[in-house]
């Protein structure tokens, strides 16, 4: 259902900001016990770009290959982590997160656009269908040609 909103929310749109705080919005809205952050970064001059969010304050900047968002990136590839406590070099933007999920959004030529980053206050709050769905979801943000 999450998805089908968030394809309706981009569908025909071209306001791109617009577009990605309310899917963050449809997103933290959706799962509000876990979703303590919710948020988009984007690639731009060799980094992690802080992009439309709903929870706390972030970090501006993330480097390429740091923290979650940074080394999923890098390693192309969607990562669960239970505990940030135990990911090396995590990035704190919040001490009050506790676990994560970051999902690449790729364009057409497999190249890494930006990130969602979901941070949860509980440990292990992020699963196989987190990442399924999630994974959709970036799929459809890339589909639409969504970038900033």
């Amino acid at each position: 259902m999450l998805c089908d909103q968030v394809r309706s929310l981009a569908e025909g749109e071209k306001n791109a900001v617009g577009v990605l705080a309310n899917i963050t919005a449809a997103m933290h809205d959706t799962f509000p016990e876990t979703y303590f952050w919710a948020g988009f970064y984007w690639v731009k001059d060799g980094e992690l770009q802080l992009g439309p969010f709903q929870g706390p304050v972030a970090c501006y900047h993330i480097p390429y290959g740091k923290g979650v968002c940074g080394t999923a990136w890098k390693e192309e590839k969607t990562l669960v982590v239970a505990d940030v406590e135990q990911f090396p070099g995590h990035i704190a933007c919040s001490s009050l997160s506790r676990s994560e999920i970051v999902v690449p959004i790729f364009n057409e030529n497999h190249c890494v656009l930006g990130v969602i980053d979901i941070d949860s206050k509980s440990l292990n709050s992020f699963d196989e269908i987190d990442k399924e769905y999630l994974e959709k979801i970036a799929v459809i943000v890339a589909d639409f040609g969504i970038n900033l």
